[in-house]
């Protein structure tokens, strides 16, 4: 099998109340995250961006890379979610992403003196189809910041989801559908409490 191929297997479609997991790193491997204030801005342009056509289950920023895990949302719910901000134009899940990704671009040039790309040429985005699948991800997602030497414990990393799932304060990330995956509040923490090798995920994604 050829490389473009390879290239194009990974590439999953956006279709409208399936869930996935979107991931990618600097070109290069380039820094995408310099200090804590480029974190919080990716997440207000996330908020922006993407909170409007999709459902947020886990997600991580670190140095140089990022992952999420979304549920795009029906196109009934994202035109009743336009409606009530004035619009009825629905923009593509795609889209919406690029949108993301560009405006974070031109804020990182713009603020680094920096020119050109800087992400990888195309967001990587994998189907996930199973609440088994859903479950390892979610997971793998909180596990990142422990499995590249940040922290000991996903609770010590600031900028992932884990947080927001242990406590009790409002959010938009579907933090219920979460604790519910692994049957309540206790079993998510008692799952966290236990690393694992994510080999076999990671082959999977082509990481």
């Amino acid at each position: 099998m050829s490389t473009n191929n390879q290239s194009m297997q990974i590439i999953e479609p956006l279709e409208f109340g399936k869930y996935y997991h979107i991931y990618n790193r600097g070109i290069n491997s380039e820094n995408i995250f310099k200090e804590n204030r480029n974190h919080e801005y990716f997440l207000t342009l996330y908020n922006k961006h993407i909170n409007p056509i999709a459902e947020t289950f886990a997600w991580c920023l670190l140095k140089n890379h990022f992952h999420l895990l979304v549920r795009i949302k029906t196109s009934e719910e994202i035109l009743q979610n336009q409606q009530e901000n004035g619009s009825k134009k629905i923009i593509a899940p795609y889209q919406s992403f690029g949108n993301l990704f560009n405006a974070y671009t031109k804020a990182i040039n713009k603020g680094y003196n920096r020119h050109g790309a800087l992400f990888e040429r195309s967001f990587k985005r994998k189907l996930i189809d199973n609440e088994y699948y859903l479950r390892s991800v979610i997971k793998y997602i909180h596990y990142n910041p422990v499995n590249h030497g940040f922290c000991q414990h996903p609770i010590e990393y600031p900028w992932s989801s884990y947080l927001t799932c242990v406590s009790e304060k409002p959010t938009k990330l579907k933090r219920e559908k979460v604790i519910s995956i692994f049957e309540n509040i206790e079993g998510l923490k008692i799952s966290h409490s236990k690393n694992e090798q994510f080999d076999s995920l990671e082959r999977f994604l082509n990481l």
